[in-house]
């Protein structure tokens, strides 16, 4: 990886502690990773996303995160897709905007999944990359990483701005290099209806799964 212009991060407990960095897409999560090697700090990939719908999307997405995390030699644990529990998690909120409770009770279950994983495999301190999208609530992100952590006195969630000294635009510039799949919905099948429901009104086609990528024309949706 290329060196980053930030200064060294400083993790909360000091940096010779292991990390478990919970990444929703590469796209968020490759800036994060850049970070954390450029600062020394030893860290693990969680993918636990059951929210991402429909399977193809949600495949494309891991896959893409595996590529990256093994061109770098960073370890990665493949968490279940656990869709069907998390459709009964949101049950009754699938009107809910985003930003809105949906969301809250989403982060809380992704969270929730990476504290107890941290908890039974030595990880003192959490994190995630979903904050570094613009689309997201920091408040609302760090206060579902707080609570889960909570739950294990020996835990700690970092609560770390991604988007500062320039994260968020190191990440488009990493997309580009890496000519990542551009995911054009937040990941959950309400997101997707939603986002659809906003290009039909604007006169847009819809959103077509597997198709668009960073950097070079749209590959055919075979």
């Amino acid at each position: 990886m290329n060196a980053v212009s930030r200064e060294p991060l400083q993790m909360p407990g000091g940096n010779d502690q292991q990390l478990l960095l919970h990444s929703c897409c590469a796209p968020c999560s490759a800036e994060p990773m850049e970070a954390l090697l450029a600062s020394g700090i030893r860290y693990t990939i969680f993918f636990y996303n059951p929210n991402i719908h429909p399977l193809r999307e949600y495949e494309i997405r891991k896959e893409e995160n595996i590529r990256f995390a093994r061109k770098h030699n960073i370890p990665f644990i493949d968490a279940d897709y656990d869709k069907d529990n998390w459709f009964e998690r949101v049950k009754g909120l699938e009107m809910e905007p985003e930003r809105g409770a949906r969301c809250t009770e989403c982060f809380d279950m992704r969270f929730e999944r990476t504290a107890l994983y941290a908890h039974e495999h030595g990880f003192p301190v959490i994190t995630s990359s979903l904050g570094i999208s613009r689309w997201k609530d920091m408040n609302q992100i760090n206060g579902c990483g707080e609570r889960a952590a909570a739950r294990y006195p020996h835990i700690q969630y970092w609560t770390y701005n991604w988007r500062k000294k320039g994260g968020s635009a190191r990440m488009i510039e990493i997309s580009k290099d890496e000519e990542f799949y551009q995911q054009e919905y937040c990941g959950c099948i309400y997101s997707l209806r939603d986002t659809n429901r906003f290009r039909r009104e604007r006169g847009r086609d819809a959103v077509r799964i597997g198709v668009k990528y960073y950097q070079h024309a749209p590959k055919a949706d075979t």
